[in-house]
């Protein structure tokens, strides 16, 4: 057990659970979560009372050395984000580095992600793929779009709701309004939506909605 477990939580539905998931964040001796207050809630509903610490992206520069010895000296420590894998566009990756970098054991255990639920009911290719994640927020944003225009693969990116619109509409203007996508939103909740089609349908199909939850978007590569 003295090692770094990489644990997926359910990004929606709490039955998305592994009994394994539940197992280990049991006997691990420490829990490191993105955010304590969403993290506490699963935890309770699990029944799962291992001490737990806050390890985000404003932190966790300061801790992985210490993090990493802890566990080298016998430790075990188990890593959760809010929501889907570890490390996937959540932190985990400096963690994960450190180590590695001092001989660490690490495991991930396989479960949920949000890209990949989207990828399968796009009916866009999926035998070659690639995960963009998280656009830049502000300077960049076009320069890294730029870069993906001769990208023939299937390409896969994370949003949010509040800029889901506009994103759309710099894709349109790089990639044509006839190219083909797919945008899922709150994947295995209640309000679940998946909505395929060419870029300028789903402009005008999220126009005029007041659009919540975690978004995908799926975008076809050039032919």
């Amino acid at each position: 057990m003295s090692k770094l477990y990489l644990v997926p939580t359910p990004i929606g539905n709490l039955e998305d659970m592994t009994f394994r998931a539940v197992k280990v964040l049991k006997e691990v001796d420490y829990i490191l979560a993105e955010d304590t207050r969403t993290s506490g809630f699963l935890l309770r509903h699990f029944e799962i009372e291992t001490r737990m610490f806050s390890h985000h992206k404003f932190n966790e520069h300061k801790a992985v050395e210490h993090i990493a010895e802890n566990i080298l000296n016998g430790e075990s420590y188990a890593l959760i984000s809010d929501a889907g894998t570890p490390s996937i566009s959540d932190p985990g990756f400096l963690l994960v580095r450190t180590c590695l970098e001092k001989g660490v054991k690490i495991e991930c255990l396989p479960g949920a992600t949000a890209l990949i639920p989207a990828l399968a009911v796009s009916g866009l290719p999926s035998d070659r793929f690639c995960f963009e994640g998280f656009l830049p927020q502000k300077k960049g944003r076009h320069k890294k779009v730029k870069e993906l225009v001769g990208e023939k693969r299937t390409m896969i990116f994370y949003e949010s709701p509040y800029r889901l619109v506009k994103t759309l509409e710099i894709f349109i203007e790089y990639f044509g309004e006839e190219r083909q996508a797919s945008v899922s939103r709150e994947i295995s909740k209640i309000h679940e939506e998946n909505v395929a089609g060419t870029l300028a349908e789903l402009k005008a199909h999220f126009s005029v909605k007041n659009v919540k939850g975690e978004i995908v978007i799926v975008l076809s590569g050039e032919e």
